[in-house]
């Protein structure tokens, strides 16, 4: 019987650090609002145990503040934060980009990444700029995992979940894009054709580009909150 209690604990924090998570990066729990945990457990019709449970996981990922006898902070997304971020992903994912076109993949072992960058195209002409993101998501991901260095894929999922909340917050007020794409595919190419120093250079450049697009979003949609 404990045993039971214990799983279904486990399962409704599982449950609501998703739900937690999906309403943070909707923006329907909004950067900087204040919520008390029995407030966010009648919200999502569970205790306030495995609410807490998901707030410290979520807490450690950066995405929100626990403060004692003050519930829970829903942390703002910092333009500094993202810059030092962005300069960790910058280099990890050159370095997968390179590592992958020193492998060798075949087309059929690269269908995926294409496949991605297919439904980015497909995406921005229906100027659907969440399919985009959640296609661009995937691309980065399939790369990563191309790279074949699991610690570089352990150390860029734990930044994910930031980076995609910034994504997120500035989608409709950046550039449509359109050269992201190119870069992505120029990288395929790159790897397809076993070019290691183009995937890497190519990559990088994107990955600055990114950050700059992002990070400038940032501050001036700061300095107009203000």
């Amino acid at each position: 019987m404990v045993e039971l209690k214990e799983k279904k604990t486990h399962s409704n924090a599982q449950r609501a650090v998703q739900e937690l998570r999906a309403l943070i990066f909707s923006g329907e729990l909004a950067a900087g609002s204040d919520h008390l945990e029995t407030e966010l457990a009648e919200r999502l019709g569970m205790s306030r145990t495995p609410v807490r449970e998901a707030a410290l996981l979520l807490e450690s990922q950066g995405l929100l503040e626990m403060r004692p006898r003050k519930g829970v902070r829903i942390l703002p997304v910092s333009s500094d934060d993202m810059r030092e971020i962005y300069d960790v992903l910058t280099e990890l994912e050159s370095l997968a980009a390179e590592r992958a076109a020193a492998i060798g993949y075949t087309r059929d072992e690269l269908a995926r990444l294409n496949a991605a960058i297919g439904d980015m195209d497909a995406a921005i002409a229906a100027e659907n700029l969440e399919g985009w993101a959640e296609a661009d998501d995937r691309f980065h991901a399939e790369l990563v995992r191309l790279g074949g260095n699991s610690r570089v894929e352990m150390i860029v999922a734990m930044m994910s979940d930031q980076v995609r909340r910034a994504k997120a917050s500035t989608l409709f007020i950046r550039p449509l894009p359109v050269q992201s794409n190119e870069d992505h595919r120029a990288v395929y190419q790159a790897i397809f054709k076993g070019d290691p120093e183009t995937a890497r250079r190519i990559h990088r450049a994107h990955r600055q580009q990114a950050r700059e697009i992002l990070t400038g979003l940032l501050e001036k949609h700061r300095l107009k909150s203000l």
